[in-house]
């Protein structure tokens, strides 16, 4: 149970601490968060509670204004800081409950933040992993005998995004402009995409990497995925 109080039905509980990066009207500064109820703790805020031997020097990453520093740590440090906002937030623990000018501080309403794109976004792969939308897209090209190519089964099928059209929620979209030939018995002509496809999909990010011709398994993905988040794919 958390001393930060909040309903039954609440989508952050003490259970569920997502991070994001935040910023307040009277403070521009960008800075990690956890949602908590209707809160948002700040973490540069508490950044010297975190005293573990993952995280006593490391401390500074915590006021950083992106989460990338953070989620190269690895594992052992990601779980070390969990665990830690879990017991601060906690009505267990009175290191932060009991100090009402560090509370004051860093719990912060959510309707009084805008939220930031929570990682610099250094590449992204996009990976064609749904079966019924494979699908659907074969049939549109090859017909339902061929919608799947003969080893979409049997690879994940994988593809550079643009990594820089990545953007926080809210932002306005504009539709890519590109050659069309809506008479074909025209020339083609310049101008907006008259259709637009919008896919709710799964975003994983991802902490350490691994080596150049070196590839990281199944097995080990908890160890390098920091946390995922809902991604609107426009296309």
């Amino acid at each position: 149970m958390s001393f930060v109080s909040y309903s039954a039905d609440c989508e952050f509980p003490i259970q569920n601490l997502p991070y994001g990066i935040f910023s307040t009207s009277d403070n521009a500064t960008q800075r990690i968060g956890v949602a908590i109820g209707d809160k948002v703790l700040d973490l540069s805020a508490i950044s010297h509670l975190f005293n573990g031997p993952e995280m006593a020097s490391r401390q500074s990453v915590l006021t950083e204004s992106t989460l990338n520093t953070f989620m190269s740590l690895g594992r052992a440090s990601w779980s070390e800081t969990r665990a830690r906002i879990t017991e601060l937030l906690s009505a267990s623990c009175p290191t932060l409950k009991d100090d009402a000018s560090l509370v004051s501080k860093a719990l912060v309403d959510q309707s009084s933040v805008t939220m930031h794109m929570p990682a610099k976004i250094g590449d992204y792969t996009d990976f064609y992993s749904s079966r019924d939308h494979a699908t659907n897209v074969g049939i549109m090209f090859r017909g339902p005998e061929n919608a799947l190519m003969p080893n979409w089964l049997h690879l994940p099928v994988g593809y550079h995004g643009r990594a820089s059209s990545v953007v926080v929620s809210g932002t306005p979209i504009k539709r890519p402009c590109g050659q069309q030939r809506p008479v074909d018995t025209e020339p083609p002509v310049y101008g907006p995409c008259k259709l637009l496809d919008m896919e709710l999909e799964m975003a994983f990010f991802v902490g350490p990497g691994c080596a150049l011709g070196d590839s990281i398994s199944a097995a080990n993905a908890h160890e390098h995925i920091f946390g995922m988040s809902l991604m609107n794919d426009w296309s």
